[in-house]
């Protein structure tokens, strides 16, 4: 994971007055040549243009490879092409040299985090913040990393810190945003994204955050601006996509739905170029990690290690956070949202092994998945501060649910599944931070369903009466019933906080977290009002059985 910013973003090195050592002094110590190379480093690095960067500072590392400055930059570089490794390695010298320098303990903490070593991190960028008070970058990262933990709460502090400091950088502000509306300040949330919508109007990713809290409609004066603003020729790509979905989205508010859905459709081809995602192999890549859990397999020995933990499985837009949220109500349960470790302990095996997942499953041992569960224990014992229990929602884990029944014996799991066209319509509207590759194309939304639904049969099959269904529907339609029953599978008392999930105060990391503040809307449906447009869709989801 990275939280460096793009050159669009604050730059550490024109924060000279919060760093111990000035950008002059940096450089003492090398000769006019290298000096040079370093200089013309630093502007291929603002440009983006990694490779020559590299290459220019290669160059320079021969001339003088233990300068401190000359092994920062390098290290920069490396880290910002994923070669995490080699980046701790060149910045960890520079940080002997330079110990009490924030901007390099920044650019460490950096590395450190793309390497998978969090806890570290923050200790690095906390300590960058104490060397330098006034170091805005410091702040940020800190905040910025916290948040995407899931940490929400925590990030508030730094964030608000950061804005103070970089007041003209509207990514920190629009962080700082996203994070109130998670934490349920919807209002200043808002704020969050005028404020910058009111100085550039052009920021897509501001109109998008502000379009995306779902009880929120845009004003009749933002539409017009909104409108405006995606008529510009000059607009950046990504911008134009983030202002497309907004667009769309105040346009079905309006009842406007073929116009919407032209928007939608415009965002999304956008999109699709973008990404890469493989309609063929991605269903042949699920049967295998299905097929490869059959039979008799080994598990952890621990029986119940795991019973912590309640996972929850889904597509996108399925109710996973409206069921979470319930959960997260009870006195007994955290709400851990989208959590990463799972996948996190499946990599870590598979480079421990040389092997891809699903290859060595079949080799692995008792003992192999007792270790496995423990280490995913181990990463979430965060979630464990508060409460006994809590919830992991990422959504892909159910492509996963053999591993979990391998290494954590223990845990729950909740299947929350919705009607498959207004599921795939609902993703096919959402812009996704991150991932969800498939989601800009209708056909490859048909794909990933029958997959998705052939997978959770399969599970049934070979756990039965282990995997819980949540419809829904059904929970729309009867609250309270469902509730008991989900409650009851998941080993809880009855509490009746649970009815009143939308008054639990908790990060919520989804596109429903304004949704779900607010007691249960039973008419959720949207797909209905765009008739015949959706034929398509329709038409491939009837490719497999159960597909709604």
């Amino acid at each position: 994971m990275s939280t460096v910013m793009n050159p669009s973003q604050p730059s550490a090195r024109s924060e000279t007055q919060a760093q111990t050592i000035s950008e002059t002094d940096r450089l003492i110590g090398l000769s006019t040549t290298t000096r040079a190379l370093v200089q013309r480093a630093m502007t291929e690095l603002a440009d983006e243009q990694l490779a020559q960067a590299t290459s220019t500072l290669q160059g320079a590392l021969t001339l003088a490879p233990t300068h401190p400055e000359t092994l920062r930059l390098f290290g920069v570089v490396c880290y910002r092409q994923n070669r995490n490794d080699v980046a701790i390695a060149a910045l960890g010298q520079a940080l002997a040299a330079w110990p009490d320098d924030a901007l390099v303990i920044n650019d460490f903490a950096n590395a450190l985090a793309g390497a998978q070593r969090g806890d570290e991190a923050l200790a690095h960028w906390r300590r960058a913040a104490d060397v330098a008070p006034d170091f805005g970058l410091a702040w940020y990262n800190l905040g910025k990393y916290l948040h995407e933990q899931g940490r929400v709460a925590e990030s508030l502090e730094p964030l608000r810190k950061a804005v103070s400091l970089l007041p003209d950088h509207w990514q920190v502000r629009v962080v700082l945003g996203d994070a109130l509306v998670q934490l349920g300040h919807i209002e200043e949330g808002a704020a969050a994204f005028r404020e910058v919508l009111a100085q550039r109007p052009q920021v897509g990713r501001a109109w998008w955050d502000l379009a995306n809290i779902k009880t929120l409609r845009l004003r009749d004066d933002e539409v017009d601006v909104l409108s405006a603003q995606l008529a510009r020729s000059d607009l950046g790509d990504n911008d134009r996509v983030a202002m497309g979905f907004a667009l769309a989205k105040a346009l079905e508010d309006r009842e406007r739905y073929s116009e919407a859905f032209a928007y939608f459709s415009d965002a999304n081809a956008r999109m699709s170029r973008r990404v890469q995602w493989n309609p063929t192999g991605f269903p042949q890549l699920v049967s295998r990690i299905v097929n490869a859990f059959g039979g008799t397999r080994a598990h952890a020995q621990t029986a119940d290690l795991g019973r912590e933990v309640i996972f929850i499985v889904s597509m996108p837009r399925s109710g996973s956070t409206l069921s979470e949220q319930i959960l997260a109500a009870h006195p007994q349960v955290d709400g851990g949202s989208e959590l990463p470790y799972l996948g996190q302990v499946i990599a870590e095996e598979s480079q421990r092994r040389r092997t891809s997942f699903p290859d060595w499953v079949v080799a692995a041992t008792a003992a192999d998945w007792e270790r496995m569960g423990r280490r995913y224990l181990a990463l979430a014992a965060h979630w464990l501060e508060r409460r006994p229990r809590f919830t992991d929602k990422m959504p892909t884990n159910w492509m996963l649910v053999g591993a979990i029944r391998a290494m954590l014996p223990g845990a729950r799991i909740v299947h929350c599944r919705r009607d498959a066209l207004e599921t795939c319509w609902s993703c096919y509207k959402q812009l996704f931070a991150r991932g969800q590759e498939y989601t800009y194309d209708l056909g490859h939304l048909a794909v990933y369903r029958l997959a998705y639904e052939r997978a959770l049969r399969g599970w049934a099959e070979r756990y039965p009466g282990e995997l819980h269904e949540q419809v829904y529907e059904a929970l729309l339609a009867d609250p309270e019933q469902q509730t008991r029953a989900l409650l009851e599978f998941c080993a809880l008392p009855f509490d009746p906080a649970t009815l009143r999930f939308h008054e639990t105060e908790r990060s919520i990391r989804t596109p429903s977290a304004a949704q779900v503040r607010q007691p249960i809307q039973r008419d959720t449906a949207r797909a209905i009002h765009y008739g015949k447009l959706l034929d398509p869709l329709r038409n491939a989801l009837r490719g497999g059985a159960g597909a709604g």
